[in-house]
Order: structure tokens, then C-alpha cells, then sequence
């Protein structure tokens, strides 16, 4: 029987949820939507939220709304109510394995991308990447924001990117469920209710929040999935405020009473779902240090949720699938989906060559819930006998 790289976490809680749903014909935004957010704040702690039928959506606002505080800043910076400054173009950094929506958001926006690398052992952007990038930008162009995705599930250093002054944006679409463990300080004595909320707000890679907005996808590959949509938050007050600004926004724009249900569902199952990524990566790991191929690895204080299974191979990447696929186990390009996996080696992306490089030799393998005992054992052994 086939194995195939990705199957949604459906069981029959959620099939339950969605049909309650269908049975009181009230499946346009309304009650649901408004239980998921209540929902998803018991786990996440945020001030305010909207879910959205589209992490588009969600990015869009999130964009917009920066670049809009951005552009009032500088009018009321300026010292002759009458002098209008010149108009500058905006421009946001973004991670050159980013999902590709982000490009058509940007352009939608009128907003600059600029490019950031990675590097060989960790796919998310750091602040140094950041900053090399920030330095080789056109003198014209006002960095807006910085948007980071935690790709495959990794969680970049949020504190050190935050010391940069710019307002971040933050998708943990792929990354909700890992946690950061806190460094004890010498002689702090921590309380049960600080080991409570950071427990909470780990969850989301979240232990300390240095972002402006957060997006949580709930598409059907991201962690948690409705079968589309997004949710769009804020932490704190001040940003919280801004968001709220939001809440008037037609309905069309608002995620289905129908798909929220699937998510409730989703949110409450996510720490039996984690556990049992966490089982089956440990099996994946043991079969790959047998091998010649790297994985990338989490920050040392990090419990990472097991979103994926990855190796950057040592052979071409076409023969390791071809290989899989010979055994009924079918493997993609992880980076497949990314800005530079849809554009790899365009003239844009040549100051990015790990990220180019990553895109042709890191292979994902199947890692979900819903992997039988039997289907783990032949991809263990798969990944084992890997050319």
C-alpha cells in the first residue's frame, strides 16, 4: 500500500464538529469563529484576535497596517504640518524559503521583498543574515518589517532579530506546539503561575512575545488545519489595539462557522497529535544517523513539535524520490512551496545561495498522526537504505 507524503489529522471528533455544524445550517461566520478564538486564547494567551479565511489575509492586514503606523509616524514626525515628505517605497524582509503567497501579498502591497539566506544546519533567518541583508538594500527603500517563518517547524531566535528595532511579524504556522525552555538566571526563583504562562505561550514558540503580529495558519498542512484559514493575533494591548481596528471587516474576509469547528477540534487534540509526532521522529532519527545525510536540528533549549521529517541528502534529490517511490513511499522537495523553490536560480535570489541550494537536495518524508506502526517501519527502513 502506498504511503503518501501528507494526510490531515481527521478523526471522528472533528467529522463530528463539522457535521453539528451542517445540521443547524449555520455554517457562514457566526458563533463557531468567535468559540475558536476564545478557543485558541486558552492556549496561546493573546489579547485580541481574528480568524480569517486565508493566511493571505491575515498577512495582508498584518502588512498593511504596519506600513500604514509606519507612514503616520513619519507625518507626524514631521516639523512643517505643511511639508509633505517625499514618498519612499517600503520594503519588507522576508526568508528566501518562505511560502510563495508572501511574494504575491508583498506585490499586491506595492511592498519591496528583501531576500534573506540561511544556512546549512538551520532554515530559519537570523539576525546577522538580517542585517547582511538590510545593508545591500537600495538607499530608497524603508524596511516596514520583518517577517519570519519558522519553517519546517523551527523556531529562529525571536530576541536577538526583536534587538533590531524593526516590527517583526510572525508566522507559526508550522511551529505551533514547539516550545522554548527558559534559562534560569542565577538565584531566580521561579513561581508556578510564571511556569504556567510560559508553558501556555510555549506552545506557539512563544515564551517571550517580541512581535508586533502573529500569524497561525490552519491550512491543511500547516500544525493545527480547519481546511483553510488563519488566524491573526497580538500579544499585548498597544499592538492588540491596532488589530482591533480590524473587527468591522466583512464577513467574506472571516473564517466559516464550518471550518472553525474542524480547528476547535484541532486545538484541543494538538498535545496527543504532538506526542505521537514526537514518537514517530524518534524512530526517524535513529534510522538516519546510519546514514550519510544531515537533518537540521533545533536550537539546543528548544522541544521542537515534529512538524516535518527532513534530510539535506548528499546525493541528487530526483534519485532518493525515485527510490522512495519504487518502495510505495512517496517523498517531495521540501522547499518545493518556497519563494526560492518556485524561482530557483532567478536573478533575484542570487544573493541567497544556501537557501538555492537547500531547495535542491532537502527531501521531506511522511511524519503525521496518522502513520501506522507498519507504514513507520518501512520508512525507517527506507531512510536506512537511503543511495
Amino acid at each position: 500500500m502506498k504511503i503518501e507524503i501528507y494526510s490531515p489529522t481527521i478523526r471522528r471528533k472533528e467529522m463530528d464538529a463539522v457535521l453539528t455544524t451542517m445540521v443547524e445550517e449555520k455554517i457562514g461566520p457566526g458563533d463557531r469563529n468567535r468559540l475558536l478564538i476564545q478557543t485558541a486564547k486558552e492556549h496561546l494567551q493573546y489579547e485580541y484576535a481574528i480568524a480569517l479565511r486565508s493566511p493571505a489575509f491575515a498577512l495582508h492586514f498584518a502588512i498593511k497596517t504596519l506600513s500604514e503606523k509606519q507612514g503616520q509616524a513619519v507625518c507626524e514626525q514631521t516639523i512643517d504640518p505643511q511639508t509633505v515628505p517625499k514618498a519612499r517605497k517600503q520594503a519588507a524582509v522576508i526568508s528566501a524559503l518562505s511560502p510563495r503567497y508572501y511574494l504575491q501579498v508583498l506585490q499586491d502591497l506595492n511592498i519591496t521583498p528583501l531576500y534573506c539566506d540561511v544556512t546549512y544546519d538551520f532554515p530559519c533567518i537570523t539576525s546577522e543574515l538580517i542585517e547582511n541583508t538590510i545593508a545591500k538594500k537600495s538607499p530608497d527603500l524603508d524596511v516596514t518589517a520583518i517577517i519570519l517563518h519558522h519553517t519546517l517547524g523551527y523556531v529562529p531566535d525571536i530576541a536577538s532579530i526583536a534587538e533590531l528595532g524593526i516590527p517583526i511579524i510572525e508566522d507559526i504556522s508550522q511551529s505551533f506546539g514547539s516550545r522554548q525552555k527558559s534559562a534560569k538566571q542565577d538565584g531566580q526563583v521561579e513561581t508556578k503561575e510564571k511556569n504556567k504562562k510560559e508553558a501556555v505561550l510555549g506552545e506557539a514558540g512563544l515564551r517571550t512575545p517580541h512581535s508586533q503580529f502573529y500569524i497561525l495558519g490552519l491550512e491543511e498542512r500547516d500544525m493545527l488545519t480547519s481546511g483553510g484559514g488563519a488566524m491573526l493575533f497580538a500579544m499585548n494591548k498597544k499592538d492588540a489595539s491596532i488589530l482591533r481596528n480590524l473587527a468591522g471587516i466583512a464577513d467574506e474576509y472571516c473564517l466559516t462557522d464550518i471550518n472553525s469547528a474542524l480547528a476547535v477540534v484541532q486545538f484541543k487534540e494538538i498535545q496527543n497529535n504532538i506526542q505521537r509526532r514526537r514518537d514517530i521522529a524518534e524512530v526517524f532519527t535513529q534510522a538516519s544517523l546510519r546514514t550519510r545525510h544531515k537533518r537540521f536540528f533545533p536550537k539546543s533549549d528548544d522541544d521542537y513539535c515534529n512538524y516535518s521529517f527532513s534530510l539535506v541528502l548528499e546525493t541528487g534529490l530526483k534519485d532518493v524520490i525515485a527510490y522512495a517511490k519504487k518502495k510505495d513511499i512517496i517523498l517531495e522537495n521540501a522547499f518545493a512551496n518556497t519563494i526560492a523553490g518556485a524561482s530557483s536560480g532567478a536573478g533575484f535570489l542570487e544573493n541567497c545561495p544556501v537557501s538555492s541550494s537547500l531547495v535542491l537536495r532537502t527531501v521531506l518524508f511522511p511524519l503525521y498522526p496518522r502513520l501506522r506502526s507498519k507504514d513507520i517501519e518501512r520508512i525507517s527502513r527506507l531512510i536506512m537504505t537511503l543511495p
